[in-house]
C-alpha cells in the first residue's frame, strides 16, 4: 500500500494546508500518516501550558482518527522547534517508520519560524531515509525507495513580505472539503486562540476562504490546495511526480 506522510509544525496546520489532498489519496487506497512536530502548548490565552498541551494532543489525535491517519506524537514545544541534529534524527525515525512515497510539508518560506524549520527538518529527514550511516532516534533501519517531497502553500498564499506564491500543482478538494472541515473542527480549542492571536473570528470560515482563494489561483477549481514539488536530487527520479500521476484528473499543473 502506498503511503503519504504529512509533516507540519502545529496541531491544525495539517488540516489548514494538507488534509484535502490526503483524503483524495486515501480515496485511492493510500495509507495516511500524520505528524505535528510541536505540541501546541502555547496555543491558548485561557489555559495554562500543561493543560493546553494535553488538550491539543487529544484534538490532534481525534483529527488524525477522523482522517483515517496514523498519528505520531510531537517532539518539541511551540516556538522552540530548531534545526538541530537531535530533532533531525527524531523526524528521520518517523520517516523511516512511515515509509512514505510522498512527504507533504510546509512552504520553505512562511510567516513564522516553526513552519520553516518543520519544512527544513522534513526535507532533510526524507533525504536521509536511505543512509545506513545516519542514525535515527530511535534507531531504525534505512529505507530504499524513492520519495517525492511537496511543499504546501504558505499561510494566506503569500510570503512574509506579502508576495503571492503560485503553486505548480493544484488539487481539487471540493468533494472532500467536508472531511477537511470536520478534521479542523476537532481542534475546538483553536477557535478562541486564532480569534485572539490572528484575527480569525471564525477559523472554519478562514479555512474555506483559503481554499476558495487557492481555487481562484488555480484558474479552474472552486476549492483547492496548492503544492510545489521539491527538486528530485537525492529523493527520486526527475520524472517521479506521484501526486500528479495518482490524482490525475483532479490535478492541474
Amino acid at each position: 500500500m502506498p503511503s503519504v506522510l504529512a509533516i507540519a509544525a502545529h496541531p491544525d496546520d495539517i488540516e489548514f494546508l494538507m488534509a484535502g489532498t490526503m483524503v483524495r489519496l486515501r480515496e485511492r487506497g493510500w495509507e495516511l500518516h500524520y505528524f505535528n512536530l510541536c505540541d501546541g502548548c502555547l496555543g491558548s490565552t485561557t489555559m495554562d501550558e500543561a493543560t493546553t498541551r494535553t488538550v491539543r494532543l487529544a484534538e490532534a489525535q481525534a483529527a488524525a482518527k477522523r482522517l483515517g491517519a496514523v498519528h505520531y506524537p510531537p517532539i518539541e514545544r511551540d516556538m522552540e522547534l530548531l534545526y538541530t541534529i537531535e530533532r533531525l534524527r527524531q523526524v528521520a525515525a518517523v520517516v523511516r517508520q512511515a515509509n512514505p512515497d510522498i512527504v507533504l510539508t510546509h512552504s520553505p518560506v512562511d510567516y513564522m519560524e516553526d513552519h520553516q524549520n518543520a519544512s527544513r527538518l522534513a526535507v532533510s529527514a526524507a533525504f536521509a531515509r536511505g543512509m545506513p550511516n545516519f542514525k535515527t532516534l530511535p534507531p531504525l533501519p534505512p529505507i530504499q525507495k524513492p520519495v517525492a517531497v511537496y511543499h504546501a502553500q504558505p499561510h494566506g498564499h503569500k510570503t512574509p513580505l506579502g508576495e503571492w506564491v503560485q503553486a505548480e500543482l493544484w488539487v481539487d478538494i471540493a468533494t472532500v472539503f467536508g472531511e477537511k472541515e470536520a478534521a479542523l473542527m476537532c481542534h475546538a480549542s483553536q477557535r478562541q486562540w486564532l480569534d485572539t492571536s490572528q484575527g480569525m473570528d471564525n477559523y472554519i470560515a478562514t479555512l474555506r476562504e483559503l481554499a476558495l482563494t487557492a481555487g481562484r489561483l488555480s484558474g479552474t477549481w472552486q476549492l483547492s490546495e496548492g503544492w510545489r514539488r521539491h527538486v528530485h536530487w537525492g529523493f527520486c527520479d526527475p520524472t517521479y511526480d506521484p501526486l500528479a500521476s495518482e490524482l490525475a484528473s483532479d490535478v492541474l499543473k
